[in-house]
């Protein structure tokens, strides 16, 4: 173990860190377990070519704060496999991940979708451990919740969206919102932001962006991602270069892609006047520091994209009941939650002169902390952090 991973751990976490391999298949993979003082690890599984322990170690992070801000019980955790999810062999790599992880799986951790993972492989996760509780996002036809197909995350991403923009006095309806990534989560946001009456006006993908003042046709972008995935810009009209998503004139932006995409410079340039984020880490300390200073909230990861979670909570609770859980619930339920705690993160941080995030933080500390007092694991560095915050 490095350095680098020593460094990783603070007081509240990770628990534990298991790297695996499989010699067989070439499968490489981590599980990060950071914070289970509110319940077992849960948190979704990504596969990517450029995954690194730290990054999933990052997103374990978020995951112990998005359980406690939505009050939900379970623990901050997450897993990754280095790969191309496009891989004809993912099959082979996925049931080797399965199998190492097979003493944590699903005693300390669930497995879950991510990007690179879809219900497929979870329904291969639960083929391989043969348990019904390993993962969430199974299909349907197998007890499954498909929250991907539903567009929950999305869904809540949007009602975030309204919330806020109620509590900043920004008439959402036919504001002009521009959304970076245009995959489960982003499509879906744009779908609801649309019945919501913003207009939509720029999305983009990893092959780039397209663009319409007056408002983009979003079924129809819908429908050509259906048959295209990313290059559905390519079939809708001119493209542009896929950060044009993050500079283009609006009031709204919703970075829906990847981490570390908001910069420094396109914090302190951008012209909008509310900054939700649908990605998990897209903006960074030092970006969230200027939009606060130029009066741009910034609605955080952990309380707007917490739709998924909402879903994943419901799924789980789904193995030990024989009723179905109906998708109309799951809306109303992520719809109350998100916006509830849209408006109280932004009022917090208004009232206390905090950054959103620092609101936001100080709300899911206090409840991870309290579960670890109650269990005997309080560091006294924890305890000082908390009092800093508070």
């Amino acid at each position: 173990m490095t350095d680098s991973v020593f460094g990783l751990i603070d007081e509240w976490g990770p628990e534990k860190i298991v790297v695996v391999s499989d010699r067989r298949t070439g499968m490489r993979g981590v599980l990060v377990l950071d914070n289970t003082a509110r319940g077992t690890g849960k948190g979704g599984t990504r596969m990517s070519p450029t995954l690194t322990v730290q990054e999933v170690a990052r997103l374990a992070r978020t995951m112990t704060w998005k359980w406690a801000a939505v009050d939900l019980f379970h623990g901050g955790a997450k897993a990754g496999i280095l790969g191309d999810p496009n891989s004809p062999d993912k099959e082979a790599i996925l049931r080797a991940f399965a199998r190492t992880l097979s003493n944590e799986v699903p005693a300390e951790y669930v497995f879950g979708l991510d990007m690179g993972l879809s219900e497929e492989d979870a329904a291969i996760f639960l083929d391989e451990l043969g348990d019904r509780g390993a993962s969430t996002g199974l299909p349907r036809a197998l007890g499954g919740l498909p929250y991907d197909q539903l567009g929950v995350t999305g869904y809540g991403v949007a009602e975030a969206v309204d919330a806020a923009a109620q509590s900043r006095n920004i008439t959402l309806k036919g504001s002009r919102v521009a959304i970076q990534g245009f995959g489960a989560v982003g499509q879906a946001a744009a779908t609801r932001l649309v019945e919501l009456g913003a207009v939509v006006v720029a999305v983009s993908t990893a092959v780039g962006a397209v663009h319409d003042p007056d408002g983009l046709d979003v079924d129809r972008l819908v429908r050509l991602r259906a048959g295209a995935g990313d290059a559905c810009v390519n079939h809708y009209g001119t493209v542009l270069p896929a950060e044009f998503a993050l500079t283009v004139d609006a009031d709204i932006l919703v970075p829906a892609a990847r981490e570390d995409t908001v910069t420094d410079v396109i914090a302190a340039s951008t012209n909008v006047k509310l900054v939700v984020e649908g990605a998990n880490l897209p903006t960074s300390i030092s970006s969230r520091g200027i939009l606060h200073e130029r009066g741009i909230a910034v609605v955080p990861d952990f309380i707007a994209n917490a739709g998924g979670i909402v879903a994943a909570a419901h799924s789980m609770a789904a193995r030990y009941s024989p009723f179905v859980v109906e998708p109309a619930d799951i809306f109303a339920m992520i719809s109350t939650k998100l916006r509830a705690n849209t408006i109280a993160v932004l009022d917090e941080s208004a009232k206390a002169g905090l950054t959103p995030h620092e609101a936001a933080y100080a709300l899911a500390k206090n409840r991870v902390l309290e579960a670890m007092r109650l269990r005997r694991q309080t560091p006294k560095a924890a305890t000082e952090a908390i009092d800093v915050l508070v």
